[in-house]
């Protein structure tokens, strides 16, 4: 029977304790039946008296729970055995204790097995019961025990029993203590006959890391030594052994699994503290967001890992205070109310809060963080002109602004929904006006790509269209305003005259006459709206031909026109004249008169080519020649050809035939001609009406040929064939070659006079004074300059060994020829003797060998200190010389003739 609760009362350890009966079913198996009772006790002695009567069972805190299986009529006792003895315990009588403090946390994951066995039949059953959070705290009845499975020692044979798999013990983590907290007592059935101890192994008993756990060597209880934690290591893994006092094992190593209870010790993490997301306005609602997820690093198989999400808060709150949702398991947020408007609300700013234990407020820790979402645009606005618009542009004028449209779009500057694209829906048929986007402003530039005629038109109107470059949204309608109208005034100019057509072709004969009216070329003015006077010029006539009356445009000639003109380029002759009018400023405009001459026959016939060459024997002696004319045919060919009648010897010599119409052919009638230059005369006519004729002369070179039919003798040829041009120009060059010789000549004589002529400077009989002379000799050179000074020493100061026999050295001498002998003189020379030093020393650069043809400076003994002549220098102080005769001076040369007539001649 379910939902039945039967009360009773039951005296417990001195205290009233209220039972209440939960469940009660009976199952049949194997031929029993087994009455699984759910007892919840209840010590009355915690509540007022009274107060028990109305209580909420889910409220109640603190009461011990037993779970009773009782056999359905039976008469035999049925054994029981439960798959978790580190938790709970049963009785013989069937009554299941917990054996810890439990937890609405610490519950087991995986349910409780209770086997019942029948020791008659030895039939068995297994039941399963999964208690729940919200049924009680256990209380701790009993230590459990964990025996080691017996073995047969005896030499009876006994039925072996199955050994268990041990259930793994549960600790919660970050426990209180006190500390060490006993967990499960090992025993074996050996420690009722010898002493035994009892050890662990494993991570966190003797490895790393090391003593978490402890053992009583003696009693076997198994204790913690500090608190765990779950999220550093979640289960431990031990093993337990039991040994005799020699260390010999008595029983086989048992696994002790150990897990560590989560407890909700953690808060839920988000990855980032704030989260961007995006979502374009006017989503619907449903529309996905952006996703905030959280971490709790609990136990995520229970509920202290387990996170719930919800909105905290919408800032702003417009135009809904719940524009978004969160799903509470995924964190996924979506819109839903419809309104997202960026034009109104560009973002909006969500505080997402986090809670584990599933979302339990009162229990779970919780978290938060910002999500940020941003509404994106869409095209959702259409650009709206702001104003009327008009324009004024002068004609002619093209690449010119004449108005700026401005536009107002409420959609995200910058971007293609705000970008306007203007174009023009009506008023431009010929395609004059063009509205680019100014990509700052975003305003439309109606510009003038064709020129205007105010003539024509002096008013446009436009009306444009203004777009985004991406169409708008689904549903969106353009309004009105996205269209607007443009006035367009052109303002008249002063245009330039044109002459049409331009240009102007007429046809005319060659050889028109001077004064020749040809054809009147008036030009038009296109300024209908102003009276304007217009006078013409001519601009370009190369050959000057043509006039024009300045004030009608009628064109006449000033000059015979030819076709043959280097000015004219296939037969057409260009003229350019100018159309100025009489406004303020004044245009002007060109037109070009081209004038098509055709041909008469006024050019006679030349031959061609004009110089030849053939052998004295030619082999075949013929030449091939034709004629140009300047004329078109038919002025021109088919020619004649025809050999002059004088002089005699030329239709002696030559003959011609004709080959073709525009060809002859010109022969030797004699089997040799002596090499050289002949110039024949051919009369050449053409076939015009009224035919011209012409000599023209043929020079024909006649030369040496060799078996090739090559000329041997060019050089000879060449000398016989010298023009007149190159005789005079050869003759010019001997004339200037022998005037540079004759200056050359005249400034060589001029030179040789100006040196014999040069005497010196000053006088001597307009001036007494002392006077230095200066010669026109430069002397020996760079020879000059190498002194041999120690001539200049006194021979009284040197030692007479040193002292070098007397005579004349040139130092200028070449070093590889022997030193000459020059005669010796006195050391001491009396000083009227100097004549004969002087003489001495003429004499020895006169015999020298060795001297150069040039007058060099000679180098001379010291005198001596001895000399009672004066200084050269003040030859005039010297009163010792007064009786000398100088007259000999004057047959040196004139050189002394200065001192001659200074010391030679009279007081006077």
């Amino acid at each position: 029977m379910y939902n039945k609760y039967y009360l009773f009362l039951i005296p417990h350890q001195g205290h009233s304790t209220l039972f209440i009966l939960v469940r009660s079913y009976t199952r049949w198996t194997f031929g029993f039946c087994l009455e699984i009772r759910l007892v919840f006790g209840i010590l009355l002695s915690k509540y007022p008296r009274g107060a028990w009567s109305n209580f909420d069972l889910k409220s109640m805190c603190h009461f011990s729970l037993a779970v009773r299986f009782v056999s359905c009529g039976r008469g035999g006792l049925v054994q029981f055995e439960c798959s978790n003895p580190s938790d709970f315990r049963i009785e013989a009588d069937g009554v299941v204790y917990a054996a810890k403090a439990l937890q609405p946390s610490t519950l087991p994951a995986s349910p409780l097995l209770i086997k019942a066995t029948d020791p008659t039949t030895q039939q068995s059953e297994l039941f399963s019961w999964k208690p729940s959070a919200s049924d009680a705290e256990f209380i701790s009845q009993d230590l459990k025990e964990i025996v080691f499975p017996s073995r047969n020692t005896d030499s009876e044979l006994k039925r072996m029993k199955r050994d268990w798999v041990i259930p793994p013990i549960n600790v919660p983590e970050n426990s209180r203590g006190p500390f060490p907290q006993e967990l499960v007592r090992i025993r074996s059935d050996h420690d009722k006959n010898r002493s035994l101890r009892y050890s662990v192994t494993g991570p966190g008993a003797d490895q790393p890391p090391n003593g978490i756990f402890t053992i009583d060597p003696i009693s076997g209880e198994l204790s913690v030594n500090k608190p765990l934690d779950r999220e550093h290591i979640p289960s431990f893994h031990l093993r337990a052994h039991a040994v005799d006092l020699n260390g010999n094992q008595v029983e086989n190593p048992i696994d002790i699994n150990i897990n560590v209870i989560d407890m909700n010790d953690n808060r839920p993490e988000f990855g980032h503290q704030i989260w961007n997301g995006t979502v374009p306005e006017g989503s619907k609602p449903g529309t996905f967001v952006m996703t905030v997820t959280a971490v709790d690093k609990d136990d995520p198989k229970t509920a202290n890992g387990m996170l719930r999400y919800k909105i905290l808060s919408q800032s702003p709150e417009s135009p809904n205070p719940n524009m978004f949702t969160i799903n509470n398991k995924t964190g996924g947020i979506i819109t839903v109310a419809a309104g997202l408007d960026r034009e109104k609300v560009s973002q909006y700013t969500l505080i997402i809060q986090a809670t584990d234990t599933e979302g339990n407020p009162m229990y779970g820790l919780s978290n938060t963080a910002t999500a940020v979402i941003r509404v994106t645009d869409v095209n959702d606005n259409a650009p709206e002109f702001t104003a009327e618009f008009f324009g004024r542009v002068h004609e002619n004028q093209v690449n010119v602004i004449v108005a700026n449209l401005s536009v107002t779009d409420k959609d995200q500057p910058n971007t293609p929904a705000w970008n306007a694209v203007y174009k023009i829906i009506s008023g431009d048929p010929f395609g004059k006006f063009s509205v680019p986007t100014d990509p700052t402003t975003n305003e439309g530039l109606v510009t003038v790509v064709k020129p205007l005629d105010f003539e024509l038109n002096k008013t446009h109107l436009l009306k444009i269209e203004a777009r985004n470059e991406v169409p708008l949204a689904r549903g969106i309608s353009s309004p009105r305003q996205s269209t607007a109208t443009i006035s367009i005034q052109v303002l008249d100019v002063n245009e330039s005259p044109y002459f049409e057509p331009n240009p102007k072709v007429i046809r005319l004969e060659e050889g028109v006459m001077p004064e020749t009216d040809l054809v009147p070329f008036p030009a038009k003015d296109p300024d209908q709206f102003m009276h304007q006077s217009i006078s013409y010029s001519k601009l370009s006539d190369p050959a000057n031909w043509l006039r024009i009356d300045p004030r009608t445009g009628r064109i006449s000639t000033i000059a015979v026109l030819d076709r043959e003109s280097p000015h004219v380029k296939n037969s057409y002759y260009n003229a350019t004249f100018v159309a100025l009018d009489n406004g303020k400023p004044a245009a002007s405009g060109t037109g070009t008169l081209q004038i098509y001459l055709l041909d008469i026959n006024d050019n006679a016939p030349k031959v061609f080519p004009h110089e030849v060459e053939i052998c004295e024997k030619p082999e075949p002696n013929a030449i091939n020649i034709t004629a140009l004319d300047g004329d078109l045919i038919p002025n021109a060919g088919p020619f004649a050809f025809e050999l002059a009648h004088k002089p005699l010897d030329v239709r002696r010599n030559w003959t011609i035939t004709r080959i073709s119409g525009d060809y002859a052919q010109l022969s030797l009638r004699i089997g040799f001609l002596e090499s050289g230059i002949y110039e024949i005369p051919i009369i050449i006519t053409d076939s015009g009406n009224l035919p011209m004729s012409n000599t023209s002369y043929l020079r024909i070179k006649v030369c040496q040929c060799d078996i090739n039919g090559d000329c041997t003798d060019q050089q000879h040829i060449r000398a016989a064939g010298l023009g007149t041009g190159a005789i005079i120009s050869i003759l010019l060059c001997i004339i200037l070659l022998l005037i540079l010789v004759l200056m050359f000549v005249v400034w060589m004589k001029r030179r040789d006079k100006e040196r014999q002529a040069k005497q010196l400077l000053i006088d001597p009989e307009d001036d007494v004074r002392d006077n230095i002379l200066k010669y026109d000799e430069e002397g020996g050179g760079e020879e000059d300059q190498d002194y041999d000074l120690s001539q200049l020493q006194q021979p009284d100061t040197l030692e007479p060994d040193a002292i070098k026999p007397v005579g004349i050295r040139r130092l200028d001498e070449r070093p590889l020829h022997p030193e000459p002998q020059y005669p010796m003189r006195s050391a001491a020379p009396h000083p009227g003797d100097i004549g004969d030093f002087i003489n001495e020393g003429l004499k020895a650069a006169d015999n020298d060998p060795t001297a150069p043809p040039y007058d060099s400076l000679l180098v001379f003994d010291y005198e001596g200190s001895c000399s009672t002549a004066g200084s050269l220098s003040s030859l005039n102080s010297s009163s010792s010389g007064g009786d000398q005769d100088y007259d000999y001076l004057n047959d040196w040369g004139p050189r002394f003739r200065k001192l001659a007539d200074m010391y030679g001649g009279s007081d006077d």
